[in-house]
């Protein structure tokens, strides 16, 4: 990796690993999709670097704290178990296989499902969500589905990641400015807020790259995802502020800027050109550029991401993402800055390769 783009991963990645216990935004050690995303971003870090201290650490991680997840299953609790399929290739240890297959059967046979068959989104708190669709759903669940299918070769797990992308999509795209609203209710039949959230747009432009990558050898991806895709990722770049960031709300230009969400979306930039899903161009690039220069200032020389959105469901209004929701650090932050720093410093160094 690119030294700028080292350091500042280090930095993060040593600021996720400390104790941060009683801060629900930062606290690693419990099972949910906080430290989820965190690890999964420590996994996409490992891959750039090879650094087997990262390593240990997940190994490490998953025996402190896989007893806490033996509650019930919900669909924001499955994120942790995204990196099992990965570990079980690094380690050879089943364990981690045979926990990845028994996720993916609850997720095929047992997970809450609306009248359109989309995973429900389920979370950990006293608090149901019937009948809804959230773009986070693709991000917690849906990539460790497929991630499991690329391990075991199962075409049923993988056309089950497949058709769930595509339920999210149709059932989340604005038609009209081709980005995505927050969430579906499929009992009113409405966005519910018609929020063009940031950092849902984020989990989607992120994941759905992710999980191509892990099922195009099992089944064939329908133009319709691509297009759609391509679409989504056009939307975005055309509510990027002058600044490199998203508001929180992407087409409020007056809210707050939100890091997680903008690093999130760089990704999905970048992993969507390497996996062809968007054309490579000279622009892009320069937008995702324009991402990581802007997101410099909102880090501490302590490893710590500024300019994160607490956690949000789909609120009651658009105007509620700004006035309600503050901001602090968080591992999903920091996991997503560091998934961005990891990629863009493998593809400085493709590039250098190639010159």
């Amino acid at each position: 990796m690119n030294s700028t783009y080292a350091n500042h991963a280090h930095q993060i990645w040593q600021a996720m690993i400390k104790d941060h216990s009683g801060e629900w935004g930062m606290d690693i050690h419990h099972w949910d999709w906080v430290p989820g995303v965190g690890v999964i971003a420590m996994l996409e870090y490992y891959e750039a670097t090879r650094n087997p201290e990262i390593l240990a650490y997940l190994q490490e991680w998953v025996g402190q704290n896989c007893e806490k997840a033996k509650g019930t299953k919900v669909i924001n609790a499955i994120a942790p178990y995204a990196i099992f399929p990965a570990l079980y290739q690094i380690t050879n240890d089943t364990w981690f296989r045979d926990e990845a297959v028994r996720i993916a059967e609850w997720l095929i046979k047992d997970t809450p499902r609306t009248r359109e068959n989309a995973f429900e989104h389920t979370v950990t708190e006293n608090v149901a969500f019937p009948e809804q669709v959230w773009a986070d759903t693709i991000y917690m669940a849906v990539l460790c589905l497929a991630r499991t299918a690329s391990l075991v070769g199962s075409t049923v797990y993988a056309e089950e990641a497949l058709e769930q992308v595509l339920i999210h999509l149709r059932l989340l795209q604005d038609e009209e400015t081709n980005v995505l609203f927050h969430g579906w209710n499929c009992g009113s039949g409405d966005h519910m807020s018609a929020a063009r959230w940031t950092r849902a747009n984020a989990w989607i432009a992120a994941g759905i790259p992710m999980i191509v990558k892990e099922i195009d050898q099992l089944v064939a991806i329908p133009e319709e995802l691509k297009e759609r895709y391509g679409r989504l990722m056009a939307g975005l770049l055309a509510y990027q502020q002058e600044d490199g960031l998203w508001s929180t709300v992407m087409d409020q230009p007056h809210f707050y800027r939100e890091v997680s969400g903008s690093a999130g979306i760089a990704y999905g930039l970048l992993q969507g050109m390497e996996m062809g899903l968007i054309p490579s161009k000279d622009e892009t690039f320069a937008a995702v550029e324009l991402v990581f220069r802007a997101i410099v200032p909102y880090m501490t020389e302590e490893g710590i991401v500024k300019g994160v959105s607490g956690g949000t469901p789909v609120m009651p209004t658009i105007q509620a993402y700004q006035d309600d929701i503050p901001t602090y650090p968080t591992l999903y932050g920091q996991g997503l800055v560091l998934m961005l720093l990891a990629k863009v410093g493998q593809v400085e160094k493709m590039n250098h390769e190639q010159r």
